[in-house]
């Protein structure tokens, strides 16, 4: 009877998972058509894509007014993203870390989550504290995009909090409007002064060559050589950029753009469907099971919309980019708390158990701080401490789910 709604359950997953993932991929080539950089791209789409699942499920939870779920799959995904993500790739491969990796991103990360346990001991996120939360989002976008990528040397979380106290982020994004369409400008003049002196060059190099052949003299075969390797380079230059020229065309032309659109809308819908039955049949197992919703978002909602992370997460450590994938689970946890968490509050208040308020979030606290101590210690995490990490949190799933 109940396997029609385990079916819609993981059917909504792989909606809500795979729709994620191809609307991050058309998102970008349609970011690039128009000329968007890539930095831009990989600061916004490429590190909110793994948060896709849970900021659609949250939100979908939030219309069906499921506190206990949105609350829930939030915490339990940034727990999971330490406790099963981060040590996960630390068994598969030992994972580097370095001091900007703790001062600035595991700083903020922790910053965020102490926000968020000073909002929740009230028993609930009002509208004001998600704007709160929005903004400090927004503000990091713009830190990471003005501030580290400006300046040479290493910027940390005090850094942060200044350019956020200062205000700083209303002067570089007045900056910002004012000079987009000029910098483009810009752009176009260089490309085309580019060209113009790749065509002074090939106009000269060919006089050379016809004035070297023409004053041939004893030293024949010498000249002879030197001209050869003339030639030779003056037809790497036009070579190469022939080739450009034809990677350019070829890049545009790959995938229409009227394509790439339907595409895009095509995984908005999935996404959208896949949100509403996959949380939908999440509460239908809540009531079914008498579970408390906070217990059903921590562990099927949390871990079933971190899949995309696990995923990349086991890629990237087989591939021996195991830091990476660390990196990712920083960002993700700075996303979760502040973007996704944000967006649920304003939609509608959001109010909090007392599990939450006493076990819940004093834990994501403990194993956050645990992470950045492990990354501190010689700037490895080291196998045994992912275990530690695995272990820790298996028995705290156990521990909340004995409480019921």
């Amino acid at each position: 009877m109940y396997l029609i709604d385990v079916l819609i359950f993981v059917g909504g997953l792989l909606l809500l998972v795979k729709g994620a993932d191809l609307f991050v991929t058309s998102s970008s080539l349609i970011a690039k058509r128009f000329g968007v950089s890539e930095f831009i791209i990989g600061l916004t789409l490429v590190s909110i894509g793994t948060s896709v699942p849970e900021l659609a499920s949250s939100l979908a939870a939030s219309f069906e007014h499921a506190n206990g779920i949105v609350i829930g799959s939030i915490l339990g995904s940034n727990i999971a993203n330490i406790g099963l993500i981060a040590s996960t790739a630390a068994l598969l491969s030992s994972v580097k870390t370095e001091k900007l990796m703790l001062k600035r991103d595991g700083y903020i990360m922790l910053f965020s989550a102490i926000l968020f346990s000073l909002f929740v001991l009230d028993f609930r996120i009002s509208r004001t504290e998600a704007i709160i939360f929005l903004l400090l989002y927004f503000v990091y976008l713009l830190f990471l995009l003005d501030k580290v990528r400006k300046h040479e040397e290493d910027i940390y979380f005090k850094g942060f909090m200044i350019y956020f106290l200062k205000f700083e982020y209303i002067f570089d994004l007045n900056a910002r409007i004012k000079t987009g369409f000029r910098g483009r400008v810009e752009e176009n003049k260089i490309n085309r002064a580019i060209k113009e002196i790749y065509e002074e060059t090939e106009e000269k190099s060919g006089k050379e060559v016809l004035v070297r052949s023409e004053n041939r003299s004893e030293n024949r075969s010498e000249n002879r050589s030197e001209n050869r390797s003339e030639d030779n380079t003056y037809s790497e230059i036009k070579t190469g950029y022939e080739t450009e020229i034809k990677n350019e065309t070829e890049s545009l032309s790959e995938s229409s753009l009227l394509i790439e659109f339907i595409k895009l809308i095509a995984s908005g819908v999935a996404i959208i469907i896949g949100a509403k039955y996959f949380i939908e049949q999440s509460i239908f197992f809540a009531q079914l099971l008498e579970i408390p919703e906070t217990l059903i978002g921590i562990s099927l909602v949390a871990v079933g919309t971190s899949l995309p992370e696990l995923m990349v997460t086991v890629s990237a450590a087989r591939s021996g980019y195991a830091g990476m994938a660390l990196g990712n689970v920083l960002g993700s946890n700075i996303t979760n708390t502040l973007l996704i968490m944000g967006c649920s509050g304003l939609v509608h208040p959001l109010t909090v158990t007392g599990n939450t308020v006493y076990y819940i979030t004093p834990f994501m606290l403990f194993i956050s701080l645990l992470l950045l101590l492990f990354i501190r210690t010689g700037w490895r995490i080291k196998r045994y401490e992912a275990l530690i990490l695995f272990l820790v949190y298996s028995g705290f799933m156990i521990f909340i789910f004995s409480r019921g």
